[in-house]
C-alpha cells in the first residue's frame, strides 16, 4: 500500500477554470429514479467479523450488488441520464420517447450495462466500445441488454477514444462516464444519479462514520460521494480515495499538482484500472479527500475470500475499499485509524457470473 496524504484545497490541483465541481442536490436524481419499477433503497450492512479483523470498532458496507437488478452501482449513472434525456423530450409514451436516438460510450465493465438498460427502457440504441482486455462474458451480457458492442483498443481510454470518434461520425450521443476538457455537461449529471446512494447512507446513519474509504477509477462515484459527504456532514470523516497501483491516476495528479496520465501493467481491478482521471471527479477529489492510497494485485486478491466468508462475495474492483482497509494495518497511524474507528465503504459490484 502506498498513501499520499493531503490537505485540501479547491486549487491544489491546476485546472480549466470551467472544470465544474460534482454536483451534491440528490433531490432531482431522487425523484426521477423513484419512477423507476425496479428502484429500492439498497442496505447498509454491519460487517462485525470484517472490522474485528481490521481492527476497528464498526465497519459498515453499502451493499450495491443489487442495485435495480444491475448488480452494480453504476445502473443509478447513465441510465438516469438516459431517463432524464426521455423526460426532457416532452413525449407522453417514455417507452418510445427516445426512438431514433443512439448512445454511445466506451465502458471497462458496468457502465456499459447502465447505458445498454437505459437505453432500452427508452426507446434508444446503444452502442458499447470495449478495450481487448475486457472478458468476453461482459461483452455477452452487453449484448443480451440489446447493445451492439465493437471491442477497439487496448484499453479503456483507447476504446474511449474510439467512441468519441464514432459519435462525431455518426451523430449519436456520447455518454461517458469520465470528463475532459469541454465535455462537462453529461458526466456531471451521471454522477448526480450517484447521489442517490449516498444520500441512503446519510439518512441510515445517525452518527456520521470517522472514516469512508472509496475506490476510484476515473473517479466518478468517488467524486460524488466525497462531494455530497462533505456537504451533509462536514469535516468530520476523513474521507480516503482508493486505486490499483496499476492504475494510480488521482493519487499521481493530487500529488503533482496538474493531470497526470499514468501507465502500468493491466489490474485485475478491471473497473478500476484508468490510466486518466475524470477532471470533475479530480477537482472534487482535491478539495474533499484527505488521503489516497493504492493496493497492489496480491493486497485485492487477499480480501476476495474473505468477503466472500462474510456474505459480501464481489470482484477485486467492488471491493477495493475494504481490500484497502483490511490491508490498513502497518498504517493506522498514517490515516488516523484505531480501534475506536467507525468506518464506510461501498460494495460497488456484484461477483463475476
Amino acid at each position: 500500500m502506498n498513501i499520499l496524504i493531503h490537505t485540501r484545497k479547491d486549487d491544489s490541483v491546476a485546472l480549466p477554470a470551467s472544470v465544474p465541481f460534482p454536483g451534491v442536490d440528490a433531490d432531482t436524481p431522487k425523484a426521477l429514479i423513484a419512477r423507476c419499477p425496479v428502484a429500492a433503497e439498497t442496505p447498509l450492512v454491519r460487517a462485525k467479523a470484517l472490522a474485528a479483523g481490521a481492527g476497528v470498532a464498526e465497519l459498515f458496507v453499502k451493499d450495491e450488488r443489487g442495485r435495480m437488478g444491475l448488480g452494480s452501482f453504476k445502473a443509478l449513472g447513465a441510465a438516469y441520464v438516459i431517463a432524464s434525456d426521455a423526460v426532457a423530450s416532452g413525449r407522453e409514451d417514455l417507452s418510445q420517447a427516445l426512438a431514433g436516438v443512439t448512445y454511445v460510450t466506451a465502458s471497462a465493465g458496468n457502465h456499459g450495462m447502465s447505458v445498454a438498460a437505459g437505453a432500452r427502457v427508452f426507446g434508444a440504441d446503444a452502442v458499447v466500445y470495449i478495450a481487448e482486455t475486457v472478458p468476453e462474458g461482459f461483452a455477452r451480457r452487453l449484448a443480451d441488454k440489446g447493445a451492439t458492442v465493437v471491442r477497439e483498443g487496448v484499453d479503456y481510454e483507447a476504446s474511449m477514444a474510439a467512441a468519441a470518434r464514432a459519435a462525431e461520425s455518426n451523430g449519436w450521443n456520447l455518454l461517458s462516464d469520465s470528463s475532459w476538457e469541454g465535455y462537462y455537461d453529461v458526466p456531471r449529471r451521471l454522477m448526480e444519479g450517484y447521489l442517490v446512494l449516498v444520500d441512503e447512507i446519510v439518512e441510515a446513519m445517525a452518527v456520521p462514520p470517522s472514516h469512508v474509504f472509496l475506490q476510484a477509477g476515473v473517479g466518478g462515484l468517488a467524486g460524488a460521494a466525497a462531494a455530497m459527504m462533505r456537504s451533509r456532514w462536514g469535516d468530520e470523516p476523513k474521507i480516503i480515495v482508493v486505486e490499483p497501483e496499476a492504475a494510480p491516476a488521482i493519487m499521481e495528479s493530487v500529488g503533482a499538482g496538474h493531470v497526470v496520465k499514468v501507465s502500468g501493467p493491466v489490474s485485475s481491478m478491471g473497473r478500476l484500472d484508468c490510466k486518466e482521471p475524470s477532471l470533475i471527479a479530480l477537482k472534487g477529489l482535491a478539495r474533499d479527500a484527505d488521503c489516497f492510497v493504492t493496493i497492489s494485485e496480491e493486497e485485492a486478491a487477499r480480501a476476495m475470500p474473505v468477503l466472500a466468508e462474510a456474505g459480501l462475495a464481489t470482484t477485486p474492483s467492488g471491493g477495493a475499499g475494504i481490500a484497502a482497509l483490511l490491508a490498513s494495518g502497518p498504517f493506522h497511524d498514517a490515516l488516523g485509524l484505531n480501534a475506536d474507528s467507525r468506518v464506510l465503504c461501498i460494495l460497488s459490484e456484484g461477483p463475476e457470473t
